[in-house]
Formats: C-alpha cells, sequence, structure tokens
C-alpha cells in the first residue's frame, strides 16, 4: 500500500489554477479564487474502513509518510504538525504555542482518515452554546472566549480489533457483620473488541480523545487523500503498531475488568487477577478531525475542544467565586428555612 505525496497539483483548481481547500459542508474540494467544487470522493471509498492484520512474530513492514511537506515542530508542546496548501499558522493547534519549520524525518503513512464534517461555523455555534450552558460561569466568560482562537486539526489515531480468550478470578461479598462472607469464583470468557480507538500522539489530551471517540464509524473513513487536509493542518503518526497495542492494552485492561464482573453477576465483585490470549489483531491508522479553541481568562489557558465529525463539545471554564459563594448562600437559607419549618409542626 503506498500513499500519494501532497502534492501542490492535487489542490489547485483545474478551471482557474487557484488554491483549493476542503469544504466540510459540501465534502468536496473548494477553490478559493473562482468557487468552483472539485469532488474527491472515488467509487472505491469503501476500501477505507479496510483492517490490516498484524502478526507479532512476523516481520512488520511500515509504510513511509508524507514526503514534501512542510511539518513544523511546535516550541512549547513539541507537536509536529503537517500544514497543507493553504493550511499556513503561526501556531500550534493542540496548545497554541509557537511553531517553526523543521527537516522532516521518519513517520508512518495514514491509511484512511474521517474528513471534517462540522464547518469552522458551526464548531463556533457549538462552542458558544457549551459556554452558555455552563454553571456559575463569570459573566465575561462569553466575550473572553470570542477573542480566542479556534484552530483544526486531523489527530492520529489507531483502531484495533482482537480476540481475547479469558480465564480470571474473582472474589464477592454476602452478607453483613458476622454473617459477612467472601466468596471466590473463576472461569472462562471469549471478548470480541472491534474498533477500539487509541491515541497515536501523546498531545492528544483526554479532552482531546473525549470529543472524537463517541461516534466514530467505520463507514466515515475515506482513502488518505491531501485534497481532505487542504485548508487545515495535521499531525503525522511517528509511533509503531507495537507501540500503540501497548496503550491499547492499558485500556482493554478495564473493559476487560468490567466484563468479568458482569460475567461474575454480583455488583460487588472484584477481579482479583486475569490471563488472557489475544488473538486476531487488526488495525488502522487513521486521522480524526478536531477543532480546538484556545482562549486565556485571568491568565490561565484554556480550551474548548468540539469533534469535527458530529460537534460534540468538552472544554475547560473557570468558575465565578462570587455566583458559587451566592448559590451557595441561597441553599443555606433555604436549608435552614426547611430545618426551621420541619421543627415548628412538631414533626422530629
Amino acid at each position: 500500500m503506498t500513499q500519494p505525496a501532497a502534492e501542490q497539483s492535487d489542490i489547485q483548481c483545474q478551471s482557474c489554477g487557484g488554491q483549493c481547500a476542503f469544504d466540510p459542508a459540501q465534502q468536496d474540494l473548494l477553490c478559493q479564487s473562482c468557487g468552483s467544487l472539485w469532488p474527491l470522493a472515488t467509487e472505491n471509498d469503501h476500501e477505507a474502513a479496510t483492517e490490516f492484520p498484524f502478526n507479532p512474530d512476523a516481520p512488520m513492514e511500515e509504510y513511509p509518510g508524507l514526503q514534501g511537506d512542510q511539518i513544523h515542530q511546535c516550541e512549547t508542546c513539541g507537536g509536529e504538525v503537517i500544514f497543507t496548501g493553504p493550511a499556513l499558522s503561526e501556531n500550534c493547534p493542540y496548545c497554541n504555542g509557537p511553531v517553526v519549520l523543521r527537516i522532516e524525518d521518519k513517520a508512518y503513512a495514514t491509511m484512511a482518515l474521517v474528513p471534517f464534517r462540522i464547518t469552522r461555523d458551526h464548531a463556533s455555534e457549538h462552542i458558544t452554546n457549551w459556554i452558555s450552558r455552563r454553571f456559575a460561569a463569570p459573566d465575561n466568560l462569553a466575550n473572553t472566549a470570542e477573542t480566542g482562537r479556534i484552530a483544526s486539526i486531523y489527530a492520529p489515531f489507531w483502531t484495533f480489533d482482537s480476540r481475547e480468550a479469558i480465564e480470571y478470578w474473582a472474589s464477592y461479598t454476602t452478607g453483613s457483620g458476622d454473617k459477612r462472607r467472601r466468596h471466590h469464583v473463576s472461569g472462562t470468557m471469549d471478548v470480541f473488541f472491534d474498533d477500539l480507538l487509541v491515541p497515536a500522539s501523546e498531545h492528544v489530551t483526554p479532552l482531546i480523545r473525549d470529543g472524537v471517540l463517541h461516534d466514530f464509524r467505520p463507514d466515515y473513513l475515506r482513502p488518505y487523500r491531501a485534497g481532505y487536509l487542504a485548508g487545515f493542518a495535521a499531525e503525522r503518526h511517528t509511533m509503531p503498531v507495537q507501540k500503540g497495542l501497548r496503550l491499547n492494552k492499558q485500556d482493554k485492561d478495564l473493559l476487560i475488568r468490567n466484563k468479568i464482573k458482569k460475567h461474575v453477576g454480583r455488583h460487588n465483585a472484584r477481579v482479583d487477577r486475569y490471563r488472557t490470549d489475544t488473538t486476531g489483531i487488526h488495525y488502522r491508522r487513521i486521522l480524526l478531525p478536531v477543532w480546538i479553541l484556545h482562549y486565556t481568562y485571568d491568565g490561565h489557558a484554556k480550551k474548548v475542544v468540539v469533534s469535527g465529525i458530529d460537534g460534540r463539545t468538552y472544554g475547560e471554564r473557570p468558575f465565578s467565586k462570587w455566583k458559587l459563594a451566592g448559590y451557595s448562600a441561597v441553599l443555606t437559607a433555604i436549608t435552614i428555612a426547611f430545618g426551621w419549618i420541619w421543627g415548628a409542626t412538631g414533626i422530629l
């Protein structure tokens, strides 16, 4: 499997030669000069959902990443970002720090991506709505957030499938007091994990991850093409599959433990230990779209993340000390009044 380089000709208008950018609303390339639309979809788009087998005992062939792109490294967080075509920036999409041009080094080819489906304007609307619903937010929060910077980036992820043959040892309690007893059980179970998403970058924080994890659908995947990146930034894949599997193991541990507890069928079950035989590993190396608002409040940098897939929004926000104090005073007054009324009625 080879991956096309992000040639400028791939994102130039075929009519006027102008620069094109990907339009999330129409899912096509839009010429910034004459307004012509150029489709990116092909009859083979369904192949983007193809998963690739991983054999830990066989030599692993990794495909080279993009060649000839402008690779920028953030001076603040160290993130390496590709800017394709008109996507020019002086700040990192992840942390808003300054970026500098650097020499391209080893990277791995992206197998597929989910194009942006949420436009910049719609992302702004989601952010505004999210801020308006924040409890005890400062009155000037909305105005402050409007002065922030909205950045877009395709963040690198893996998807992993695997079959797990699990043997476990667990325990649970019954009774109380002198009759409290601890019971030990063991069992076996088979589990299939499908499309577990794992961030392929240390810059994909839990906040960013939560913003994109909830509505991943394989049918949204499209083959990697430079046109989808035109007008957006993207982080390269720089981690081998083996590292992704190690990170995936951490996620699977919690999921396996929860499945064991459900298999035991006791609400207070505790997993003492388990072992699993993992087979049938398949993976993809993909990019997922994210909008990130960077803003500063009272000298503290904060961000709000919007999924470029469905608009799901998460974020960091300040609280108004005065509003919290006011709400606390009202709650205290209500509690005192309720107690007074309760006592006055003689119901004790």
